[in-house]
């Protein structure tokens, strides 16, 4: 099963170089970029457009990033709160009952 999924990802790995690679040939054409501050002359419509997948990929690892450190810092607050928790119905259950009459 293990090599079934290695071969997968080769596969798509190949298949994406693919798509580029028939991507730059169909794109030859070069492009003027206007980023606000510089402004980028005769640049590759293939490099940029990597450029931009490769900024959004990098974006998408930081938000994922940020989320799993907030879920990691809850699930310990949550941890923490169960010891409190389990500590104080270990205690009240060590308590002597009042009205067993």
């Amino acid at each position: 099963m293990n090599s079934l999924r290695k071969l997968a990802v080769i596969l798509a790995l190949l298949f994406a170089v693919l798509v580029a690679a028939i991507f730059a040939y169909n794109n030859p054409d070069r492009i003027a970029i206007d980023l606000g501050v510089v402004r980028l002359e005769s640049v590759p419509v293939t490099i940029a457009f990597t450029a931009c997948l490769a900024a959004g990929w990098v974006f998408g690892l930081i938000t994922a990033g940020a989320a799993v450190l907030r879920m990691s810092a809850e699930r310990r607050q949550l941890r923490r709160d169960l010891r409190l928790a389990e500590a104080e119905v270990k205690s009240l259950r060590s308590l002597p009952l009042q009205d067993a009459d």
